[in-house]
């Protein structure tokens, strides 16, 4: 099955082409550093790396940009709130943006430009859209001219009479058309400027992106991504600055995901409602919100919602569960369980474990759940069915290691489970486990809500309640037994 994915630009599925295989070069519009980040951010950021992530498995070699916006009018309020340079601001929230993206399991894209960094390429490209007739110069700011460029609205669907209605444009006098965009702004006091053709000054949020992306992926490419609230005014901008200045198509495919909402509202900075990525990382492991994340198609709205967060932890609990238990069974055994490389994480890889299994009844169900994991990701990226093999495929390693694994059975199983390390983490799962005679805290935090929840049943004398809760611990591969001071529990299979 070929890789299918749904392009704005066309409002369709295409199959995936790029430009030069086996490369593949994607630019993400990242974050302005001005705040620390929240869950949104992590959506589109876990979002894109799965998607990278898939295309690597697929066997192209991906070349992944992701800029950093480090000049902007928010960036100066915080800086001059606090009393310091926007440089720093800046700075700050980019370390601890890594720090987020890596407790999150974000692989860090191969280049973060910086916006400062390329203003010279900007003034360029600036330049050039000049000399072709699309911008204008008044009083040190430089305008695009968009009736200049008849195709700008087709990413977001909108017509340029439609853009004066309601529409999202900077008012100034001085435009020749009010939705005409800034490409460089006149320097204001106590404001970062620097020199160009035109007087001091800085760039323009749209001719960022362009120059940057053009800079480290070449003036044109295969994928351009971001959130749908990018989709219109910044990407049509990108494309028309982009496509005026250098006339080629500038990005074949864009993807853009959904927001993230809490309750009925769209979660936002401005509304005060975010949620803070480090704040719920000290209570979720970072797989809970990946599956979360992950478990609504990436172009639908998601709905952050605790209860689903419980289902995510539980669902990613038994999968760490089964790992462990392989590699504690594997040094048991004196057997291999070697853990599957960074490069071994491909397609290609997949078959040469099955084929170390053939002969066996669980070759068969093994195979079906791959299939069906990769048609589910090869059509448009759909990992709420990627989700549904993976967890079709661990219910057939519990069940097989249920009967009994011994000898040559226990070698399969063992490479059955590499399988399911493979698919995980081309989902960015799996990077933590354990020994399963041990607990983790993540793991502890699993378990022992549920352990007192179903104490609190047994005192109410709620038998029912507390025989479902232990069936829901055991469903993680913990037994319960009942003591004289209190509960206590451990793995299956531990001593």
């Amino acid at each position: 099955m070929a890789l299918k994915i749904h392009n704005t630009l066309t409002r369709q599925k295409e199959e995936f082409v790029p430009l030069s295989p086996p490369e593949v070069r994607i630019y993400v519009c990242g974050v302005t550093v001005y705040a620390l980040s929240h869950i949104g951010h992590g959506r589109s950021a876990v979002v894109f790396d799965v998607i990278r992530r898939h295309l690597q498995f697929k066997g192209y070699q991906v070349r992944f940009v992701k800029n950093f916006t480090d000049v902007d009018d928010k960036i100066i309020k915080r800086a001059r709130d606090e009393g310091v340079s926007p440089d720093e601001v800046a700075r700050r929230y980019i370390q601890e943006y890594r720090k987020d993206m890596e407790a999150l399991g974000v692989r860090p894209p191969d280049v973060e430009p910086k916006a400062t960094d390329h203003v010279r390429q900007m003034i360029a490209l600036i330049e050039r859209l000049i000399a072709n007739g699309f911008a204008y110069v008044v009083d040190g700011d430089v305008y695009f001219e968009v009736r200049r460029f008849p195709a700008y609205g087709r990413l977001s669907g909108k017509n340029l009479d439609e853009l004066l209605v309601g529409a999202r444009v900077e008012p100034d006098e001085r435009k020749r058309d009010p939705r005409d965009f800034a490409l460089w702004k006149a320097a204001k006091p106590d404001e970062p400027s620097w020199e160009s053709p035109w007087g001091p000054g800085r760039p323009g949020w749209h001719i960022e992106c362009s120059a940057m992306s053009m800079e480290h992926l070449g003036e044109s490419f295969d994928i351009h991504g971001g959130g749908e609230d990018l989709i219109f005014p910044h990407h049509e901008c990108e494309i028309a600055q982009s496509e005026a200045g250098t006339k080629k198509m500038f990005a074949r495919y864009w993807i853009h995901n959904g927001f993230v909402n809490l309750g009925a509202e769209k979660m936002s900075k401005s509304l005060g409602n975010v949620l803070l990525i480090r704040n719920l990382l000290e209570h979720y492991h970072p797989d809970t919100l990946r599956l979360h994340l992950l478990g609504t198609h990436y172009r639908s709205p998601l709905d952050f919602q605790e209860m689903r967060l419980s289902d995510a932890t539980r669902a990613g609990g038994r999968l760490r569960i089964l790992v462990s238990r392989a590699f504690h069974l594997a040094g048991q055994a004196g057997a291999k369980m070697i853990e599957p490389s960074e490069t071994e994480l491909r397609e290609s890889f997949i078959h040469d474990l099955l084929g170390a299994i053939v002969g066996d009844e669980l070759r068969d169900e093994v195979l079906q759940c791959h299939t069906r994991f990769i048609e589910a990701m090869d059509d448009d990226f759909n990992t709420p069915q990627a989700f549904g093999a993976l967890f079709d495929l661990s219910h057939v390693l519990n069940r097989y290691h249920e009967i009994g694994v011994q000898g040559e059975r226990l070698q399969r199983f063992l490479e059955a489970v590499r399988i399911l390390l493979v698919l995980g983490r081309t989902l960015g799962l799996l990077y933590r486990h354990v020994n399963p005679f041990e607990f983790s805290a993540m793991q502890r935090a699993d378990i022992e809500p549920l352990i007192a929840a179903r104490e609190e049943a047994r005192k109410c004398r709620d038998w029912k309640r507390a025989d479902e809760i232990r069936d829901q611990i055991n469903a993680l591969g913990v037994i319960v037994e009942d003591t004289p001071g209190g509960p206590r529990y451990k793995w299956k299979g531990a001593p």
